[in-house]
């Protein structure tokens, strides 16, 4: 398989990342900035106004919260494509999708989706030495594939308790130490960094949704890029019928979109690395 066609199902892995599924993290994100900050204010004022011995303590290293955007211009430009698409063809879609099929199947689809990612998950938990949570994925993934239909129920939650541990290559090498590099917005896919677009590249290859050397891993499920494209498209819309409304409040709330969506992005990448 030549580069050119790695490259282009890399970028099919998050296809399902966009707007929807961003939308609801970087919206929890932002709230518990935003109280974080309203505490914080109202004890300092309350126990001392005017110190600013505490001032590290309270914002940490600029060093370490800023982001590294030398491709502003770029990534400005791509965040407004992005926002065209999601509401003149992935958001109609999916309006009219969901009042098709009812919530519990379009959950049901969700749950096979991510209980066929298990190789990835599975993987990068091993990488990253964490020995009960890649048990306890071993145990989802036998669970709800015997007792949930083959993965459409999630059992192994509701009546065990075992939740799942999304970890991703992007999350490893940053475990290793690898910086994020500079923040990319990338065509549909929305928010990114270096590291976290060649971390795609390795969960691809693992992936059984995409085909990336299909013919030499048995438990790939498409065999061609048209296949690639129906499988991550059918996600897309089915996520982002169980997010319709969050995107709306984002841009409702935030005062410069391009900036929240930047900043919620890196601080969650960074506190999930941190996990």
């Amino acid at each position: 398989m030549n580069a050119r066609k790695i490259f282009i199902i890399a970028l099919l892995l998050s296809f399902t990342n966009t707007f929807a599924d961003t939308a609801i993290e970087n919206n929890s994100t932002a709230t518990s900035i935003i109280s974080s900050s309203d505490a914080n204010t109202t004890n300092e004022i309350s126990t001392n106004i005017g110190d600013t011995a505490s001032f590290d303590e309270e914002f940490g290293d600029v060093n370490e919260t800023a982001v590294l955007d030398p491709f502003s211009g770029y990534n400005k430009f791509m965040t407004n494509v992005n926002d065209k698409f999601y509401k003149n063809i992935a958001e109609p879609i999916a309006t009219g999708y969901s009042k098709i099929l009812p919530e519990k199947a379009r959950i049901s689809v969700n749950n096979f989706i991510h209980h066929l990612r298990f190789p990835i998950r599975l993987a990068n938990n091993l990488l990253q030495f964490k020995i009960q949570n890649s048990a306890e994925e071993t145990g989802r993934f036998v669970v709800n594939t015997i007792f949930g239909l083959g993965g459409f129920f999630d059992p192994a939650k509701t009546d065990l308790g075992w939740e799942r541990h999304d970890e991703d290559l992007g999350q490893t090498l940053g475990f290793y130490g690898l910086p994020e590099g500079p923040y990319i917005v990338l065509p549909i896919l929305g928010s990114s960094n270096l590291r976290d677009t060649v971390g795609l590249v390795g969960d691809t290859y693992i992936s059984p949704l995409y085909s990336a050397d299909a013919d030499n891993i048995c438990y790939k499920i498409p065999q061609n890029t048209t296949q690639d494209i129906m499988i991550a498209s059918v996600e897309l819309i089915n996520k982002t019928s169980l997010h319709l409304g969050e995107y709306d409040l984002i841009k409702k709330d935030a005062l410069d979109l391009y900036a929240f969506l930047r900043d919620a992005y890196t601080q969650q990448r960074r506190q999930k690395i941190k996990e």
